[in-house]
C-alpha cells in the first residue's frame, strides 16, 4: 500500500456483512408483502427486528480505524476512541487474536476491528503498516 495514512478498514468482513444486510431487508419486505394477515402492529415488529439487524451489520461493515498526524480514530462496533499516538505502547496480532489489539500507556487495550484476521495476508500487512505508524510517531532521540 502505497498511503500510510489511508484508513484501515477490513475486506471480508464488509462483503459478507454488507451481503447480509441486503438480503435481511429484501426478505423483510418480501415477508412484510407476501403475509397479507399481518396486522400493523406485526408489520411494524417486522420492520423494526429487519432495521435493528440491518443497523448492526451496517455497524459491522463500517468499522475503521483511521490515521492523521495527531493520532488514531478506532470505530469499533459499538464506541469510538480517539488516541494520541503517546497512548499506544505497542501493537499485537499473534495468531488466535480475531483483531489488532492495542497496548495503551494506562495499562488498558484496544481492538481494532478495521484490521481482522480474517483477511489473511491483508491484515498480516496492515498490522504491520500500523506498528510502523506507531513507531514512526512515538520515536524519540533516545527512542526509549
Amino acid at each position: 500500500m502505497d498511503d500510510l495514512t489511508a484508513p484501515f478498514r477490513p475486506r471480508l468482513a464488509r462483503v459478507v456483512t454488507l451481503a447480509l444486510a441486503l438480503l435481511v431487508l429484501g426478505s423483510t419486505v418480501a415477508i412484510m408483502l407476501a403475509m397479507t394477515v399481518l396486522s400493523t402492529g406485526d408489520r411494524i415488529g417486522f420492520a423494526l427486528v429487519g432495521g435493528l439487524i440491518v443497523w448492526f451489520l451496517w455497524r459491522q461493515a463500517s468499522v475503521v480505524a483511521r490515521v492523521d498526524d495527531d493520532g488514531l480514530t478506532v470505530r469499533n462496533l459499538v464506541f469510538t476512541r480517539r488516541l494520541e499516538w503517546a497512548e499506544i505502547v505497542s501493537v499485537r496480532f499473534g495468531s488466535g487474536r480475531p483483531w489488532v489489539q492495542l497496548d495503551l500507556s494506562d495499562g488498558d487495550t484496544l481492538a481494532v476491528m478495521g484490521i481482522q484476521r480474517a483477511d489473511g495476508d491483508f491484515a498480516d500487512a496492515e498490522a504491520r503498516r500500523l506498528a510502523m505508524l506507531v513507531a514512526r510517531h512515538t520515536a524519540t532521540p533516545r527512542d526509549d
